[in-house]
């Protein structure tokens, strides 16, 4: 089982802004990598996380249907644009069936950037039932 220890890193933008890449490539954990894979998952220094209690859509070919795609890409870039001015990652230590650890992203202001998203139309409390991007 993958696990972030002690996963509470304090982030704080030296500049104006922090960015966060979109992952590519493999081998992300030898790498050490921080990015975003989409809007409820990402990577932080070789570690893979995942919000906990937060849905976000999926991206094709996992989704369901074209829309779903079009608010995954929206969902992701402000899961990046939230992340951007700094974060906390808080370990629930607490982890997924695959592995990855369950987190919560904090922002600047004290928000909890998962909820931001669900605020926003942009994601869902999980479990939530099939198909609730294509209504």
């Amino acid at each position: 089982m993958l696990r972030i220890a002690s996963l509470a890193f304090l982030l704080v933008a030296a500049g104006p802004a922090y960015a966060i890449d979109m992952c590519s490539g493999g081998n992300r954990e030898a790498r050490k990598v921080t990015c975003i894979v989409d809007g409820d998952t990402g990577w932080y220094r070789g570690s893979k996380w995942r919000l906990l209690d937060i849905d976000t859509p999926e991206y094709a070919p996992h989704a369901e249907c074209p829309a779903e795609t079009v608010t995954a890409a929206q969902s992701t870039e402000r899961m990046r644009d939230l992340m951007r001015g700094g974060y906390v990652i808080e370990d629930s230590g607490r982890a997924d069936r695959n592995g990855r650890a369950l987190v919560t992203i904090r922002i600047p202001d004290g928000r909890d950037a998962g909820r931001v998203l669900v605020e926003e139309g942009l994601a869902v409390v999980w479990p939530h039932e099939p198909g609730i991007w294509c209504r």
